[in-house]
């Protein structure tokens, strides 16, 4: 499992745009990731269309968020960890001031 924690650049509200643009996406008819489960208020469950496991984000506080990668297979836990950076990076890399990530 991995842990990372999104930090906005400035105090941006990231999370709101984050899972506008995924809605967006999908809405075209792309995208490797998307919505699963109910929807809640400040949290989220991804899926990928290729790799087993799930990518959960959580608005934290007003500007934080937090989110956890888990598979039950470790290599595809590794790519969709890097699935989700490069994401992350090609759509809001100019909003984002940083990026931690625990290993555990």
């Amino acid at each position: 499992m991995k842990h990372l924690q999104i930090v906005p650049r400035d105090g941006q509200r990231l999370y709101g745009a984050m899972i506008s643009k995924e809605a967006e996406i999908r809405r075209n008819g792309r995208g490797t990731f998307s919505r699963v489960g109910r929807k809640q208020r400040n949290k989220t469950r991804w899926k990928h269309a290729k790799y087993a496991g799930r990518v959960e984000l959580e608005s934290a506080s007003s500007d934080l968020i937090s989110v956890e990668i888990k598979s039950p297979d470790k290599g595809d836990e590794s790519r969709l960890l890097s699935a989700f950076l490069g994401w992350l990076d090609r759509h809001f890399g100019d909003r984002v001031g940083s990026v931690n990530i625990q290993y555990q």
